[in-house]
């Protein structure tokens, strides 16, 4: 695993990792993650793949004094890395990661040449956080992370009110992990603030897989189904028995899931 280091368009480095050698696949990652939970994935393809993490800005702890940011900034930074990797690229979102690969889609389509969108929560009618995220910033600011996290997982993602609590208790109870909370919340906020963009992304000419899980809350297949009903190159690929994490727990499914799209674009 080797550092790569980019300059953005406002001067803040573009940190990631890489894998591998051959054509790139870039992952962006979802929230509360700095790319760590995509590393069985990347290890299973880069042995055919060059692959590129990297630790996307708004979930960056070294960075607190210029956060929050928009999708628009790390858009600018996933152009900044492409531009050091080269082309041709394919894109891997996961969650927030594939609303940013869409964003970046639509501004530079000619630098990538295919993508894998696992379940992006993109708007398709009201916001995604709405009054459930304003709850959870209240709870947050008044020092109660796990409790504004368990909103978050309860009310935004729509996880098992259980599964919701016992992963806001691990979380708040690690320091390290606990700005996380803070990060995923502005991390929704930025995708509301994009608000619904199927009609520019109706246009995208870039092949695109969009994957979901069997298991996963309905709102991710309801967002992909709006998606490709729009979008003229998707298909939809649904990992059976799998949830909103199989990046985790069934690597390999996800690893020959993006390598047969890579391999079909890549020729």
């Amino acid at each position: 695993m080797t550092p790569l280091v980019a300059m953005s368009a406002d001067g803040i480095e573009v940190r990631a990792r890489e894998d591998g050698s051959g054509p790139v696949i870039l992952i962006l990652h979802a929230a509360r993650d700095d790319g760590s939970a995509w590393g069985r994935v990347a290890h299973r393809l880069s042995d055919r793949f060059r692959i590129v993490r990297p630790h996307r800005r708004q979930h960056r702890p070294d960075l607190d004094a210029v956060l929050p940011c928009s999708i628009a900034t790390e858009v600018d930074d996933v152009l900044a890395l492409v531009g050091v990797v080269g082309g041709p690229v394919v894109v891997v979102g996961h969650s927030s990661g594939a609303v940013v690969a869409l964003e970046a889609m639509v501004a530079a389509p000619s630098m990538f040449v295919g993508a894998v969108l696992y379940e992006p929560p993109l708007v398709v009618g009201p916001p995604l956080g709405g009054e459930a995220l304003l709850r959870a910033r209240t709870a947050y600011a008044a020092g109660r992370a796990g409790t504004a996290l368990t909103i978050f997982l309860r009310d935004v993602v729509e996880v098992r009110p259980a599964l919701a609590r016992l992963v806001a208790t691990v979380t708040a109870a690690v320091p390290s992990r606990r700005v996380s909370v803070s990060h995923q919340l502005d991390d929704c906020a930025a995708v509301d603030e994009l608000g619904v963009r199927l009609p520019a992304y109706a246009h995208l000419p870039v092949p695109t897989v969009l994957l979901g899980g069997s298991r996963s809350p309905a709102h991710f297949r309801e967002r992909m189904a709006a998606l490709a009903a729009v979008m003229p190159r998707a298909e939809t690929v649904i990992l059976r028995r799998q949830g909103h994490h199989a990046n985790i727990l069934a690597p390999g499914r996800v690893a020959r899931a993006i390598a047969t799209h890579a391999t079909r674009v890549f020729g």
